[in-house]
């Protein structure tokens, strides 16, 4: 049966890969995938040896043992907890979408386009590369993402042009996410759980992560896709300005700016504090837009005119124009994972790395877990997931608070999603916004983010006997 599972999920990801020779969205096969994975999980519950408790970050002791009632409740409960984490990470997306949906209401994005007086492609790489680095670190790598991308939007137009600078975001942002502890799920997910500290996780990190940012940019200036200026759409013309742009979009970023200061205070996850943001940002959008307080429902009127901003309110026309496709596929992927993580086919994935792969390269003072060890685990979260196997990793290792090889899992899981586009929540969320194609990326960006991965790890190697 675990074999059946994995079939599913190699046939789902490679229909996902091949999007657009199927023609077939990608939400279809993840959410099939999904559904059919935790299908075979439940039928089959009593064939599998063993189960992965997420909670505990271990296996659970004589699951073969159990009855077949306790294992389906098993089930249940694991399923209801995957749930639940994969909902936090939807619900935050959706309230940071809509967030900037709000502020591009208000023609927010237009106030940065006013400081871009310049054409040149490789200023405008470095400057979204350098935005992308640290923003990522203040407010996690996925909202950077979203907020960059939408500005993106706004200044370049072409999207043949935009995806090139949407794959450099992607890889700027998971490398700016990998030396803050809220800049990543894996790196929250070590802080949270003692592994790591701030102070630590900046020293050993913080040159690594820069150069993983700074190589594969470099690089690229010198491709033919960012040579010249920017295209200028013939005939396009400016919507006029709101005089409450600027206003939303200061008040926009300050809010999702305050959700890493509200999490380190009520030590509660993101998503509240981004919904806080919201609704926020909300009130003054309505109270800006002069319309009548409705985010639920629209009156009929209203309806007709949905494409007029003055008659509808701006949070429903904001919630309206998000990217659900997305949403869906990031929870068919996340759930199709969980299946595999639950039966802990990740878990022992990480623990035969461990015991077979030969000790090369400088080997860790106690674990006796080998760079390339954790390495292969980098490669790995951009094929599979970073979540599950940095989970697997916290329960096969017991080195100490900041050891060496959490900071090194970090940077390893942070940075290593980004040589597949479906190997990080950021790439996740611009191949929805952008359309990106599988292949494509792969083609184009992949060995870029490879050099950086390469690089930033190597520069690890050398500095970490300095702390």
């Amino acid at each position: 049966m675990e074999s059946l599972i994995i079939i599913v999920f190699v046939l789902g990801y490679l229909a996902i890969t091949l999007e657009h020779n199927l023609k077939l969205d990608k939400l279809i096969p993840a959410l099939i995938m999904m559904a059919v994975c935790w299908a075979v999980v439940a039928l089959g519950v009593d064939s599998f040896s063993n189960w992965f408790d997420s909670a505990n970050h271990g296996l659970v002791d004589g699951f073969a043992s159990m009855a077949h009632d306790d294992k389906l409740h098993l089930v249940e409960e694991t399923l209801l907890h995957h749930l639940g984490k994969t909902a936090e990470i939807l619900v935050f997306l959706l309230g940071a979408m809509t967030i900037v949906e709000i502020i591009d209401y208000f023609d927010g994005f237009s106030t940065i386009k006013g400081y871009v007086n310049f054409k040149s492609k490789k200023k405008l790489l470095w400057m979204f590369a350098i935005l992308a680095f640290v923003l990522s670190a203040i407010i996690d790598n996925l909202t950077a993402t979203i907020v960059l991308i939408s500005i993106l939007q706004k200044i370049v137009k072409t999207r043949d042009e935009r995806i090139w600078f949407a794959g450099l975001i992607i890889v700027a942002a998971n490398a700016g996410g990998a030396w803050s502890p809220i800049g990543d799920v894996t790196t929250t997910m070590l802080w949270i759980g003692n592994k790591v500290t701030t102070l630590k996780l900046i020293e050993y990190l913080l040159l690594p992560s820069l150069l993983c940012m700074v190589v594969p940019t470099f690089i690229a200036t010198f491709l033919p896709a960012f040579k010249g200026d920017i295209e200028t759409v013939e005939g396009e013309v400016e919507k006029p300005k709101s005089k409450h742009s600027a206003r939303m979009l200061y008040l926009g970023l300050g809010a999702i700016l305050f959700v890493p200061v509200f999490k380190t205070v009520t030590h509660l996850p993101p998503y509240v504090g981004m919904m806080l943001s919201l609704g926020i940002v909300a009130t003054f959008a309505e109270i800006y837009s002069n319309s009548k307080f409705s985010i639920s429902t629209i009156e009929g009127e209203q309806a007709e005119e949905h494409d007029s901003h003055s008659h509808h309110s701006p949070v429903h026309h904001s919630l309206s124009k998000i990217e659900m496709p997305s949403i869906l596929f990031f929870l068919g992927i996340l759930m199709a994972v969980a299946a595999l993580e639950s039966l802990g086919i990740l878990f022992n994935f990480a623990s035969t790395l461990k015991e077979s792969i030969p000790q090369l390269g400088t080997e860790m003072h106690q674990g006796g877990v080998s760079d390339l060890v954790v390495m292969l685990l980098g490669i790995g979260s951009a094929v599979i997931d970073n979540v599950p196997l940095v989970a697997a990793s916290l329960g096969m290792f017991s080195e100490a608070l900041d050891h060496e090889l959490w900071h090194f899992i970090a940077f390893s899981a942070g940075t290593g999603g980004s040589m597949l586009i479906i190997g990080s929540a950021a790439g996740v969320v611009a191949m929805g916004m952008e359309k990106i194609d599988f292949f494509w990326y792969l083609k184009k960006i992949s060995w870029l983010a490879l050099i950086g991965f390469v690089v930033g790890s190597g520069v690890f190697m050398v500095t970490r006997t300095l702390f």
